[in-house]
């Protein structure tokens, strides 16, 4: 029999704040590196001779083992202890790093960020897996709404520090900055946080599901980066492989007895669609800050540092308003959220449209930023929230892994394909000219992405799952190693008002 995962530890505490930084601190790592790197490119390319595929590359070998290996990962912590899985990733991901820093040539670093990429599949969806098991349900969502937020200062930060590591000590001091933070998790997570696992979890790993993903997804991936240089045969025979491979990655997954993606998850309305406007959004987000900071170092004449300095406002909007919106989505549903944040995320990619040589930070990036900034507090918190709610508590381990795959896959192909399709690729990321066209044609689609993602989330998303709820909840499955906080009396039965939750496939979206 399995047993409930319904929480017990409460945010207030001091131990429930121990947790939530362990998991911030850990995620951060991840989504820090994901955007730490992109200021970095124009330097990285001069000091290693790369091209501008080479430096698609520098970003999708880490994005391509995480999205490829993410969905094992939230698996391995269900079955093993996902305190356990987070703790070995974090270490995996600073040995990674150290490596990268090392990088003698583009293409070791290119390997570099693939191996730091598996470290970062393990430990992304064990740390909001654990915040979903170890809190109290009434503190769920405000918990998920300061992950999300401290996390995505910890992505709009990444520019930043990157410009300043860039114009002070060099590019690779941007790899090793993970190391003393990875030292902190570790310490943090020993001491404060309880084991969890879902108990019910038995039988074989997907592997072969996990090999098909990741292969699948590298060769769409190498056909969008190829694409630039023109469509030769060899560029659509790597596609179309590509695609035969994602055919057969579904159908393993259809028959297998315990397969990595549980395809009834999206048999919930609510869950399909909440993960197609994550797929819209997190392209459009990955190729706005791939790009921009190249705009403006390379067409407005910006340093690296006054680049990352750049994005500051979404920092400031994401840390004092994220957890606010996580309250507002489980007070007025996440329909509202979901719709009105991608529209404005549109709207400040839109007005990025004047960023262009010669361009003001006060009169042309600063605005545009600002309503990108508004557009992203108001979506992330309920977009995970949602993701959460449409599942049973012991599956949030895979549902995170999911959701966590969508955007990063999405991230992948569109910095694969946005330079391809704005007619940006070999040496071109130099001219400023080549540049500025080019951002301006991506700029578009973008704005195009986030708008359908907001249509999306306006017809599908009903209901409001996150609406406190009275049922009767069994005891957590979690391992108090530690700390002065212990689980409430076993048998003692609590009313959960957290969100409410449904079959193993999740809620109806009606």
């Amino acid at each position: 029999m399995a047993t409930s995962e319904a929480g017990t530890l409460r945010l207030g505490t001091s131990r429930g704040r121990w947790v939530l930084l362990a998991t911030v601190l850990g995620s951060s790592m991840a989504m820090l590196d994901g955007t730490v790197v992109n200021v970095a490119l124009p330097r990285i390319g001069t000091d290693l001779g790369a091209s501008l595929a080479s430096l698609q590359w520098t970003l999708n070998a880490y994005l391509l083992t995480l999205a490829g290996l993410i969905l094992l990962g939230g698996a391995l912590g269900d079955r093993y202890g996902r305190r356990r899985v987070f703790l070995i990733g974090v270490l995996w991901f600073a040995a990674a790093s150290a490596a990268c820093a090392a990088a003698p040539t583009i293409h070791v670093l290119i390997a570099a960020r693939a191996v730091q990429g598996i470290g970062g599949a393990l430990l992304t969806p064990g740390s909001l897996a654990m915040l979903q098991a170890v809190f109290h349900p009434d503190d769920r969502s405000a918990a998920v709404g300061l992950w999300s937020g401290l996390g995505g200062v910890s992505a709009a930060v990444g520019p930043f520090l990157g410009g300043w590591l860039v114009d002070g000590p060099g590019w690779r001091w941007i790899f090793l900055l993970n190391l003393p933070l990875a030292a902190a998790v570790v310490a943090v997570t020993s001491r404060f946080v309880p084991e969890s696992r879902n108990e019910s979890a038995v039988g074989r790993f997907d592997v072969l599901g996990a090999l098909l993903a990741a292969l699948a997804l590298g060769a769409i991936t190498y056909a969008l980066t190829a694409a630039g240089e023109g469509l030769s045969p060899a560029v659509w025979l790597t596609g179309v492989i590509g695609l035969l491979l994602g055919a057969a990655f579904i159908a393993v997954e259809r028959r297998a007895a315990e397969p990595m993606l549980p395809l009834g998850l999206f048999s919930s309305r609510l869950f399909t669609a909440v993960n197609l406007v994550t797929l819209c959004v997190y392209a459009a987000f990955s190729g706005v800050f791939f790009l921009l900071v190249v705009q403006l170092q390379i067409v407005s004449g910006f340093s690296p540092l006054v680049s990352g300095l750049a994005l500051i406002p979404i920092t400031v909007l994401m840390l004092t308003l994220s957890a606010r919106a996580g309250r507002l989505g489980k007070r007025i549903g996440p329909r509202i959220p979901l719709t009105v944040g991608p529209l404005l995320c549109a709207a400040g990619v839109l007005l990025m449209l004047r960023i262009g040589p010669g361009s003001s930070y006060w009169a042309d990036v600063l605005p545009a930023v600002t309503v990108l900034g508004c557009g992203m507090t108001l979506l992330v918190a309920p977009l995970t929230a949602t993701v959460l709610a449409a599942v049973e508590v012991r599956h949030a381990g895979i549902a995170s892994g999911v959701n966590n795959a969508a955007a990063r896959a999405a991230g992948l192909l569109a910095v694969a394909a946005l330079p391809s399709l704005a007619g940006l690729s070999g040496d071109a990321y130099r001219v400023p000219s080549a540049v500025d066209s080019a951002f301006r044609t991506a700029m578009l689609i973008c704005a195009g992405l986030l708008v359908t993602g907001g249509l999306t989330a306006f017809a599908t998303v009903r209901g409001n799952v996150l609406a406190p709820v009275d049922r009767p909840v069994a005891e957590p499955d979690c391992e108090w190693a530690c700390g002065t906080t212990p689980p409430l009396d076993p048998g003692h039965v609590h009313t959960d008002e957290g969100p409410a939750t449904g079959s193993a496939a999740g809620p109806s979206a009606g």
